[in-house]
């Protein structure tokens, strides 16, 4: 612990030293001001202010801010200073000596009518924002993801990894929560790695990483937060793109993406379908010690899983703008899924003399149905343009998911064995939600912001399996020991206050937020009910100091809270395989982690760095514990269970860095890398035995993301992404790495109208989790799994009636605004 905050201090230290030499540097001045449409005084965010200096021809500058306001430190000197923003004129300042601070005030851009009928490719810009509580990552022209999914968009996110399973973890931690246009969401779904594979790519505009998260937000999620931001145009007139997409294996898709917006209204829609086949494999090979009850020593499975899934997204959209500031917003999303899944378990079992005793092959034949539907309901006021703000978020949604899924197993001569079974799993919820925020700045340097969210959730779960007991004609037979209907409902309600303000070139936003959590489970088929309550305060502190235009250093400090739900507190098992059974913990608490996070970004001309250091620690934290049942298959073989327990204190230290380098201007290099240390402090002593396993671990880890774009003559471009994510281990698994690369190209088409592109992930057919699990005195298993094999995708996109008629700058900020420093 100490060495941890030595660290901290150190950079601290470092950091006062640098602050120290430029609070000494008196050649430099101040050039500041505020950019604004002549039209509608709107400010205008990403304005760009360049300064040429007149002796060395040397450029440099900056961006302004949410609110158009800019302030750019430079050394003294003679200047020519454009302002610039697409499609409006540029204001020019002639050559003048600046000897002190200069005040430009505030300066109106017209529309640039010459440009009106000019081809403009939305969404083609990749960039990345540094704001003071996060890292805001525009997809824009991601060759990689055409065709895709926000899993697929998820893992071309700095700082995000994406597993084999379609788990998401923020540097190297799985316990973020995943927001949709700032909110929780049923997009996100009951099994949220299964749900985002239904969202396109298409529709996403980008993805904001919070790893320091402001009062603001739900204090749900100790790794953090990712908000993605769905695609909402604003360009005046009817204008869009469609999409069509094949590959293999058999994969046939459509998006489309459209607005059309007047002077009061815009009306938007992204819709897509997909068919697509996705087939994976796993291998396990089980030894088992001192087994008296069983003549198995050794189960070896190879399984493949045969996925054929169809799915239909469409979100559509409506803003009234009441008046210049204020404007209501009304959206549906429908998300739709059908799946048929054939999966095959080849299992040889063995004697303890390493002779084989049987082999069998199973079937599982699974349809699932799934529907997602979202109201949301937005009014958001910008009173006078100046930063005073009151949002009333309103939303309201249903999921259903149904499982059928029968099972059977024959012998090498295919005789049916008696174990026939059948699976019916129903898993329903509900959620609704009321938002309120309120921003009030005083002055251009003092923010004051309070809200009110109120979350609610019921989510219902049946089990129900059923065996053929008598063959061949006998009955299904409910299977009473492991049938069980869950109820569980949440509601949270949670109030905040923050406060920001700057300091010259300190920055400072403080909050506090308070959430109560009700909770009501019933197990209806045991007749049981729990109930439970309680209150946490969740303080939050972020600090940025800029050193001068493209370098700062920030501080932040935030408590977060990780609540059990659904699966990880049902106590009825649910089996993965017939040997492997999971059962949640009806007494499991939720886990609070403290979190310090120490940033530092720097951009010189073709190179941006940005870098983290942080640390975490979390009481109570949860460990899954496999043990064996004493149990076994009608097979013989022995049967495991897995289940969660308050057991640990967990500590993570780690640092981070990001870079971005553009040596010609025909080459972009993006990079991430992640290292971090975890230590785990915790013991379990196995029921009905005397063997206690220590869980206390240290585990190394790191991840490494390369992504490379090349523009080669003809207009194409050649994207290469390649990931390697370090081995790690736990107390019972340890994990090789998984190395993976994925192709692409596009090239433009019809004067810039069209793109074909093509795409070839996992190249190197690498991309495989392999662990070894140790049980003392019981198991010693190896595994691979590779959920999805290498693809080919070819895609065609077609823009039309995309001008530079006017752009509107955005109303509303779906994550909403933040304190900028």
């Amino acid at each position: 612990m100490i060495k941890k905050f030595t660290l901290l201090l150190l950079f601290a230290c470092i950091a006062n030293n640098l602050f120290s030499q430029q609070k000494n540097d008196s050649n430099n001045v101040k050039i500041y001001g505020k950019v604004v449409d002549a039209t509608s005084n709107q400010p205008l965010e990403y304005a760009t202010i360049v300064l040429k200096n007149s002796t060395t021809n040397k450029l440099s500058g900056g961006i302004t801010d949410i609110k158009g306001n800019f302030n750019i430190d430079t050394p003294k000197g003679t200047y020519e200073i454009s302002i610039k923003f697409i499609s409006f004129e540029s204001k020019n300042f002639p050559k003048q000596t600046i000897t002190k601070d200069l005040n430009l005030g505030t300066i109106k851009l017209s529309e640039d009518t010459n440009s009106l009928d000019e081809i403009v490719v939305v969404a083609e810009k990749t960039t990345v924002d540094i704001r003071l509580d996060k890292k805001i990552f525009n997809i824009g022209k991601d060759l990689s993801i055409r065709g895709g999914n926000a899993s697929d968009v998820l893992g071309n996110v700095p700082s995000v990894q994406v597993d084999v399973e379609g788990n998401i973890s923020l540097r190297g931690n799985e316990n973020v929560t995943i927001l949709i246009d700032g909110r929780p969401s049923a997009l996100v779904g009951l099994n949220g790695a299964e749900a985002l594979r239904q969202i396109p790519a298409e529709a996403i505009e980008k993805v904001e990483v919070i790893t320091s998260p402001s009062s603001r937000y739900d204090a749900e999620g100790t790794a953090g937060i990712l908000n993605i931001i769905l695609r909402k145009n604003k360009l005046t007139g009817f204008n869009g793109s469609l999409q069509l997409d094949l590959g293999y294996p058999a994969r046939v898709g459509a998006a489309f993406n459209a607005n059309w917006r007047t002077d009061k209204w815009n009306l938007f829609t992204n819709t897509g379908f997909r068919y697509n086949e996705t087939p994976g494999n796993a291998f396990s090979d089980a030894n088992y010690f001192n087994r008296a009850d069983t003549e198995v020593a050794r189960t070896v499975e190879s399984r493949n899983f045969g996925r054929l899934g169809r799915s239909l997204f469409t979100s559509f959209g409506a803003e009234y703008y009441i008046s210049e500031n204020s404007s209501i917003i009304g959206n549906i999303v429908f998300n739709g899924g059908n799946d048929d899944d054939v999966n095959s378990n080849d299992i040889q079992r063995y004697f303890n003399n390493g002779n084989i005793k049987e082999a069998t092959f199973r079937t599982e034949n699974e349809a699932e149905d799934e529907e997602r539907i979202q109201y949301t309901l937005d009014y958001v006021n910008n009173f006078d343009g100046n930063g005073k703000k009151l949002s009333v978020n309103l939303q309201y949604s249903t999921e259903v998911e149904d499982k059928l899924n029968n099972i059977t197993e024959i012998d090498t001569q295919a005789n049916l064995l008696n174990d026939l079974e059948q699976v019916i799993e129903d898993q329903d919820e509900n959620r609704a939600l009321l938002q309120i925020d309120y921003v009030h700045p005083v002055g251009e340097d003092i923010q004051y912001e309070a809200g009110y969210r109120g979350n609610y959730r019921d989510i219902f779960n049946s089990f129900y399996l059923a065996e053929r007991l008598v063959f061949p004609n006998g009955p299904l037979v409910p299977d009473a020991g492991l049938n069980n209907s869950f109820n569980y409902e949440e509601f949270v309600n949670a109030a905040y206050f923050q406060y920001g303000q700057k300091f010259n070139k300190i920055s400072l936003l403080a909050g506090l937020r308070y959430e109560h959590t009700a909770i009501e489970i019933v197990q209806q088929t045991s007749t049981t009910n729990n109930e439970r309550s309680y209150g946490n305060i969740f303080p939050t502190i972020n600090l940025g100091y800029e050193f001068k235009d493209g370098e700062n250093i920030t501080l932040g400090y935030n408590r977060r809270i990780r609540r059990p739900r659904g699966r990880s507190l049902n106590p009825f098992p649910s089996r993965s395989s017939e040997a492997n059974i999971y059962t949640g913990n009806v007494d499991l608490n939720p886990v609070i982690t403290d979190a310090v996070d120490v940033g530092y970004l720097k951009r010189w001309d073709k190179f941006t760095l940005s870098t983290s250091l942080y640390y975490n620690i979390s009481n109570d934290n949860w460990e899954r514990i496999q043990e064996a049942t004493g149990e076994i298959t009608d097979n013989g073989d022995p049967i495991t269970r897995r289940f969660p327990i308050n057991l640990s204190t967990e500590e993570r230290l780690g640092f981070e860095f990001t870079l971005n380098y553009r040596p010609f201007k025909v080459w972009n290099i993006n990079s991430d890398f992640n290292l971090f240390r975890v230590t785990s402090d915790g013991d379990y002593t196995y029921p009905n035995t005397n063997v206690t396993q220590s869980f206390d671990f240290e585990n190394t880890s790191y991840f490494i993301r390369l992504n490379q774009k090349i523009t080669l003559p003809g207009k194409t471009d050649l994207q290469i992404n390649t990931n390697y994510r370090g081995p790690s281990q736990n107390a019972q698994t340890e994990s090789q790495g998984v190395f993976s690369m994925n192709l692409a190209a596009s090239k433009d088409l019809f004067n810039e109208r069209a793109s074909l592109s093509v795409n070839f992930s996992d190249v190197f057919n690498s991309r495989i989790s392999q662990r070894t699990t140790n049980i003392p005195g019981f198991l010693n298993q190896y595994s691979e799994f590779q959920w999805r094999e290498p693809q080919f995708r070819v895609s065609l996109v077609y823009r039309f009636n995309q001008k530079k008629k006017k752009f509107t700058p955005e109303r509303q900020d779906n994550g909403g605004d933040d304190f900028e420093g």
